[in-house]
């Protein structure tokens, strides 16, 4: 497979999930709409993408997500209210948003697994090489993580996967890569795919987080994918077939990401994301900080 030379423009970010650990506030909130310090957390994701110059973004919807098309689209009645108090500081907040990208939503219907999801994104991207952005994992923007595989991918061609070092006895809790060295420290050239693997079965401890660039080609493997875990088409296997056969479209590569990441995945990660994103604001960051430091020594 020679390198790609196409400029990857579109980004897809799998949105239809029903949010159940953050029950009760996810019945009628989107998960994605839930604040992180004041912007909700799938802003940070298309923020993301922006910077990375991905300016077309599909959102895999579903039921209930209506909110999603909403703060990325116009509010001119607020927008008008804020521009009448002459509050030019907020109505620049709200109009960021509607700015970032050219926003499209498709609803994925039945949902049957990651794999499924972007699936439901063909039609949108076609024959192009895209991104695929997870949006419980939000990346430092100080850290541009995705630039970087978009850079590997057009070296390489074929699929570009983010990896991250993780203890090895936490490593069950992800997908799993079998991975040799390459000519740059941060890439390496993946062989094999382990879903959520046995620590004493797991090919290394480098695991799978949420970022993905990928040749078009991995349409046409999902479509021949079976269900696998909990009945659903997962992205990994389809990753995996790729990795085993370049000849289907490319090999597998991935960068190994030593920056930032908020895990926003859980209710007790969403809670440290929050804190530190926090206490690095410099707005927030110096009283916040002070209150953070006051109050965990109240409660030693």
């Amino acid at each position: 497979m020679t390198p790609s030379h196409t400029r990857i423009s579109k980004a897809v970010i799998p949105a239809a999930g029903l949010g159940t650990r953050f029950l009760p506030a996810t019945k009628a909130t989107p998960k994605e709409m839930l604040p992180v310090v004041d912007k909700p957390a799938i802003q940070y994701v298309v923020e993301e993408a922006a910077a990375a110059g991905l300016s077309d973004v599909l959102m895999v919807t579903g039921r209930n997500k209506r909110p999603l098309e909403d703060h990325f689209d116009r509010n001119y009645e607020l927008e008008e209210a804020l521009h009448r108090k002459g509050d030019e500081s907020r109505l620049a907040k709200v109009q960021e948003s509607s700015d970032l990208a050219t926003m499209h939503y498709v609803r994925q219907g039945d949902p049957r697994g990651l794999g499924h999801a972007v699936l439901c994104a063909a039609p949108h991207v076609g024959d192009q090489p895209f991104a695929v952005l997870l949006g419980d994992d939000l990346i430092d923007p100080r850290d541009p993580l995705l630039a970087r595989m978009v850079e590997i991918q057009a070296q390489y061609g074929g699929s570009v996967i983010a990896l991250m070092e993780v203890d090895p006895a936490q490593i069950h809790l992800y997908g799993c890569a079998a991975a040799t060295p390459t000519g740059d420290d941060d890439v390496v050239s993946v062989s094999d795919l382990v879903e959520k693997p046995d620590p004493a079965e797991a090919p290394s401890n480098l695991a799978i987080i949420g970022r993905y660039v990928l040749d078009p080609a991995v349409f046409e493997v999902l479509r021949k994918t079976a269900p696998g875990r909990g009945g659903e088409i997962q992205l990994t296997d389809a990753l995996q077939a790729l990795a085993a056969d370049p000849a289907l479209g490319g090999p597998v590569h991935g960068v190994v990401f030593k920056g930032r990441r908020y895990d926003t995945g859980d209710r007790g990660d969403y809670l440290r994301a929050i804190v530190r994103l926090a206490c690095e604001r410099e707005d927030l960051g110096p009283d916040f900080r002070s209150w953070l430091r006051s109050y965990v020594t109240e409660e030693m």
